[in-house]
């Protein structure tokens, strides 16, 4: 199935870790999209529609997961004074380091997909260049998604109802909408 950005959801912002688990969903879709790119000489109208919708989401939906996770959920967990958590919170800092990489990884690759779109060619060492940024991203996103579902978090779940319907709410707000 495509996907769509501004579709509805998987999950509601009643369950804030599930529609944090459902972007990892979107970001492995986007970026086997760039990865597909990288194998193009040129490029059709579909696949050029695929690899503006991919970049489009890099740019402007994947950092609202990021402040979903650095804003919203990470100071939640650092603030709760129980052992299991604690033992994870090392885990976190580097999550957020991991973040910064991805976000420098990814501003190099909208610039060469922008580049590439525009002119309509890309060029072998920038296609070289490409699929070795698309490489990197889906090693780090393997293991960073890998450690955020079966670490962070699980640990969320600790989290009071309350607390959780503020983060649906931090959330929503953070896209521009009202939770609900």
């Amino acid at each position: 199935m495509p996907v769509v950005i501004g579709a509805r959801p998987e999950s509601s912002f009643a369950d804030p870790i599930g529609l944090l688990t459902d972007c990892h969903r979107r970001i492995e879709r986007f970026l086997s999209v760039l990865a597909q790119a990288t194998q193009y000489e040129s490029l059709t109208e579909g696949q050029r529609t695929s690899l503006e919708t991919a970049l489009q989401y890099f740019r402007e939906a994947a950092p609202k997961h990021t402040a979903d996770e650095e804003e919203t959920l990470f100071p939640r967990l650092r603030a709760l004074e129980r052992a299991e958590v604690k033992a994870a919170l090392a885990k976190i800092d580097s999550l957020e380091s991991e973040h910064a990489r991805a976000d420098a990884m990814h501003a190099e690759v909208d610039r060469i997909g922008q580049a590439w779109l525009a002119s309509g060619t890309l060029g072998p060492d920038d296609r070289a260049r490409l699929a070795a940024l698309v490489g990197e991203l889906g090693e780090l996103y393997r293991g960073h998604i890998a450690v955020e579902e079966q670490e962070v978090f699980p640990m969320a779940a600790v989290l009071a109802v309350p607390e959780r319907r503020a983060m649906g709410g931090e959330m929503a707000a953070r896209r521009g909408l009202r939770e609900g």
